[in-house]
């Protein structure tokens, strides 16, 4: 199972790069990689009917109790099973829904084969926090569908409401999760549903996990965002909105209902909510014009009916839930499917103008007309099949109240009435020759192969209903672990005699055909009595109202004075740890002030250098200063006997300095602010004593030590564990790998973040280069060096800008730096230096190129994306866990790997060696971005006289 899960992330990855060589065809290749998961699961199908589980467990993070364990039963099979079928015939489909060539394909494929992987980790997953993981994952590569390139509002708008909404469910489930973990005593989700605990923490637990459900699968209030996201292309609607993502609530629901059901208050949300969203989803259905939109609102509807069913805490309603999930994933995904067909073909969704395309398209009409029959619930689909189980479960009494089973029967029989109405309306709307409206021309006639997935799903259906018996083992695995409250359990079947289901079904089938009949009386009726409110606006206006309380407390607190705020939070830092440390802390016995005078020494030019930096008006000459200080701090590390923070200092030191020059361009050359006497003795006194409780504070904490510090294990651990003798590097890639995979990430982050400040228009890592075009206005006819000039491309630079010394200089120590910066790399090891100080070294060759030769001899130095840099790197420190896990050690646990090679003898390898150049690149990538954007991006913004780029068409408010 973990396997499946490592292909799906590798095929996400590649799936850009295939893309982009194969073309759209691309997405068949990718296709195989939830074809096989699918295979996989099936051939578990025995074992799991048989009443056997299949358990799959990793060490994850053992110091914390976390393993990626997975879990395949009954209920997780048949969600895996949907996920990966139609997650394959999506993928397939997609080969012809995008046009060759189109820009947006590659993203797409990466995004969505992702989606898929993560949706499958969901459903199998087995430890609360792991279903988490993978919960928002999905949120996340949900986001990124919907929101497609970035170029629509309504798209954008649409995927941060998804965003916004689910991750706002998301982190109220978290909690609930945390809560009942530590309630049951266990973070196995299989061991909290079989002995939930008690208490009024299982309570508010339980509530706060079914708020992340009923957000998740679109239940009233929150239901306006499945709508909203159909801004998204027909594969994200017909795989994530039909049989993926919004399913994860169902699942979610229908897992926790064998040990929760009985909670108070889990049935009035479920069963009242439930029932709510299918009402309103079907009435609101009636009333839309786009075909897609339609099967929106009716998916809506149908979440409710799931919702209702998989909740109800009955093994009679909970068999009829799993029944009508695979009915629902099958036939509305094939509709969405079917609607991208006429789009595709016709150019609209709008049924006022589609006609006729019955004849003209007569294989889709049929695909379209056997999904929509199961969804009305007809025979003999496997709709039907669903439909009429739980119509008989509540008739029988399917519920503890027999009143609340009479209600919950009366609220379905409703909703299956309106959702054979609107059924009716997309079919009518969709395929029917309309009176007066000439037949809608074929644009894009569909292909045999874009075809194919709608059938076979379509074909599915249809077979699954008289077959249905055979699902019935599959459905009672997962069925029986809930309690029987009727005298005898319906097996599934379609034909089960005369019988009031079977009669209330024909009732719902007969007013969905008289409500569709008078749909213009309908329709009338609707508009006259129209809410004037809505969820989605009521979503908008409290998003209003939050942005005006931000600006409101803002305006409030935030007066634009930096010294104020620094002021502030520097006083509050010395009256109350101050106060607390001046005291109660334990003050040392014994005061050192140095253990050599050359740390004095040291110290005093700090000193001296901070002083200067008070008085020098020049914002060049305040900085050159202030990095006296920080190589004063780098000497003094090296003569503590610390020489990787000494080396890292310095070279940090140098690649500040460097930044402040660059952002100096900006700002006038003097410190023009001027501050009266009594300002600056009063900041002068502050910073003082904020110094001495730092100081203090250090001291203090220094000599508070009891017990004996972890750190004195290290240096036995790091060669004997890490394989290394340089404790901090191994600390760093091993020992803490996790934090300092947590810190490249964040560093990752803000790097793309500020970055994308500078760049105002669009963020992007494109290269300098000139070309012909560009020559031509140049001083020297071409940018790359003749023969015997030192740098490629000085020569678009000003005369005036230029230096012989600095060209000269550069051309000799360029490469040499770089060779060093990787010698650091694969020596940090065991030696001072390693992947972040190689980095920083690499940089500064970098940084020199730009210098000497400007923005066109960096773009002539490093001909790549920085963001690629950033993300590789990122990708190969995360890899380096997996590869620990295949060696069969824990994630991120070095593992090392000693052989003989012919002529280099002995070698030993480390694992963690990858990772450190992952820090590296991240580094290199880091510093690349900062001259693009800083230097690189300015100097062009600058070159131009334009630092905005104004977008055709577009409006600039002046």
């Amino acid at each position: 199972m973990h396997a499946l899960l490592l292909l799906h992330l590798v095929a996400a990855v590649l799936a850009p790069v295939l893309v982009r060589r194969w073309g759209r065809d691309a997405f068949l290749a990718l296709a195989l990689v939830p074809a096989a998961a699918f295979v996989w699961v099936l051939t578990q199908l025995r074992t799991v009917t048989g009443g056997g589980t299949v358990d799959r467990s990793i060490r994850w993070v053992p110091t914390l109790d976390l393993e990626v364990a997975l879990r395949l039963d009954a209920l997780s099979l048949t969600f895996a099973l949907l996920v990966t079928g139609v997650g394959s015939l999506v993928l397939l489909y997609c080969a012809r829904y995008f046009e060759p060539g189109d820009e947006g394909s590659a993203r797409f494929a990466g995004n969505l084969t992702a989606f898929a992987g993560s949706m499958l980790g969901l459903v199998l997953a087995d430890d609360l926090l792991l279903l988490y993981v993978f919960w928002e994952l999905t949120t996340v590569f949900s986001y990124l569908l919907i929101g497609g390139a970035g170029t629509k509002l309504a798209a954008r708008r649409a995927a941060g409401q998804a965003l916004i909404l689910t991750t706002a469910g998301g982190l109220a489930m978290l909690i609930g999760l945390i809560m009942l973990g530590e309630t049951s005593g266990s973070y196995l989700l299989s061991e909290v549903v079989a002995d939930p605990g008690s208490g009024p923490f299982l309570v508010a637990g339980t509530v706060l996990v079914l708020a992340g459900a009923v957000t998740k699968s679109a239940m009233i209030p929150f239901h306006f965002w499945l709508p909203a996201a159909m801004e998204a292309p027909t594969p994200v609607s017909a795989y994530l909105h039909a049989a993926a993502m919004v399913k994860a609530g169902i699942y979610l629901v229908a897992r926790l209902a064998p040990g929760f059901a009985e909670v108070p208050g889990w049935r009035p949300i479920v069963l009242g909510l439930g029932l709510a969203t299918m009402l309103v989803g079907g009435y609101r259905a009636l009333r839309q014009n786009d075909i897609k939109l339609l099967l929106a609102f009716g998916t809506v509807s149908q979440l409710g009916f799931l919702m209702t069913l998989v909740g109800a805490g009955s093994r009679e309603l909970a068999a009829a839930g799993l029944a009508m999930t695979l009915a629902h994933a099958l036939f509305k995904s094939t509709l969405f499917l079917t609607v991208g067909v006429v789009d595709h073909a016709t150019g609209t969704r709008d049924l006022r103008t589609l006609s006729g395309l019955g004849r003209r398209l007569p294989v889709v009409a049929a695909i379209g007309t056997l999904a929509a029959a199961s969804m009305a619930g007809l025979p003999p689909l496997l709709g039907f099949v669903g439909k009429e189980a739980a119509f008989t479960a509540l008739w029988e009494g399917g519920l503890p109240d027999r009143t609340a089973a009479v209600g919950v029967l009366v609220g379905l029989v409703l909703g299956s009435v309106l959702t054979a109405a609107y059924t009716a309306r997309f079919l009518w709307g969709a395929f029917a020759r309309k009176p007066g409206c000439a037949d809608t021309a074929l644009i894009h006639p569909p292909g045999r192969l874009f075809l194919v997935a709608p059938a076979v799903l379509a074909l599915v259906g249809l077979l699954a209903g008289p077959f249905s018996p055979l699902l019935e083992p599959l459905v009672a695995g997962y069925a029986d672990t809930l309690p029987l409250l009727v005298p005898e359990a319906e097996k599934l079947a379609l034909w089960h005699g005369l019988q009031p289901a079977l009669l209330l079904s024909a009732l719902t089938i007969a007013g969905g055909a008289l409500l569709f009949a008078g749909r213009r009386r309908v329709f009338r009726a609707q508009r006259r009595v129209a809410v004037g409110a809505s969820a989605d606006e009521g979503y908008w206006n409290t998003l209003q109202a939050l942005d005006r309380l931000a600006v409101l407390v803002t305006g409030t607190t935030q007066r634009g004075s930096l010294p104020a705020y620094l002021g502030t939070i520097l006083v509050v830092v010395l009256v109350l740890p101050g106060s607390v440390l001046l005291f109660r802390a334990p003050w040392p016995e014994e005061w050192r002030a140095w253990d050599s005078p050359v740390q004095a020494l040291v110290g005093a030019v700090v000193l001296v250098a901070a002083g200067l930096a008070l008085r020098i008006r020049q914002r060049l000459s305040a900085v050159l200063v202030v990095g006296v200080a920080g190589y004063g701090l780098a000497v003094l590390f090296a003569l503590a006997g610390a020489p990787d923070l000494a080396l890292t200092q310095f070279l940090v030191e140098t690649l500040t300095l460097v930044v402040f020059v660059l952002v100096l361009r900006k700002l006038p050359k003097d410190i023009t602010e001027r501050h009266r006497p009594r300002e600056r003795a009063g900041r002068a006194v502050l910073a003082v004593a904020v110094g001495a409780l730092m100081a203090a504070a250090g001291a203090v904490a220094a000599s508070a030590r009891t017990a004996t510090p972890v750190s004195v294990d290290y240096p036995e651990a790091a060669y004997e564990l890490g394989g290394g003798q340089n404790v901090v590097n191994v600390t760093l890639v091993d020992i803490r790998a996790w934090d300092t995979l947590g810190e490249i990430s964040l560093l990752v982050v803000a790097a793309t973040g500020v970055a994308s400040l500078v760049f105002l228009r669009k963020r992007t890592g494109a290269v300098d280069r000139l070309d012909p075009g560009e020559l031509a206005q140049q001083e020297t006819p071409s940018p790359r060096a003749p023969r015997g000039q030192w740098l490629s491309a000085t020569a678009s630079l000003a005369p005036e800008r230029r230096s012989v010394i600095l060209e000269v200089i550069t051309r000799i120590l360029f490469h040499t730096i770089l060779v060093f910066s990787v010698f650091l790399l694969f020596s940090g090891h065991n030696e001072p230096g390693g992947g972040f100080a190689g980095g920083l070294v690499a940089g500064l060759a970098l940084v020199l190129r730009y210098l000497a030769g400007g923005r066109y001899e960096l773009g002539e130095a490093a001909p790549v994306d920085p963001g690629l840099l950033l993300g590789v790197g990122l990708l190969v420190s995360g890899g380096t866990g997996a590869i620990g896990l295949m060696l069969g050690a824990e994630v991120l646990e070095t593992a090392i790997l000693e052989t003989t090679l012919p002529v280099l003898g002995d070698v030993k390898l480390v694992t963690s060696l990858f990772f450190d150049i992952g820090v590296y690149l991240i580094v290199v990538g880091l510093v690349l971005d900062i001259l693009r954007s800083l230097g690189a991006e300015l100097d062009r913004q600058a070159d131009e006289h334009d630092p905005i780029d104004v977008v055709p068409g577009e409006v600039i408010a002046r």
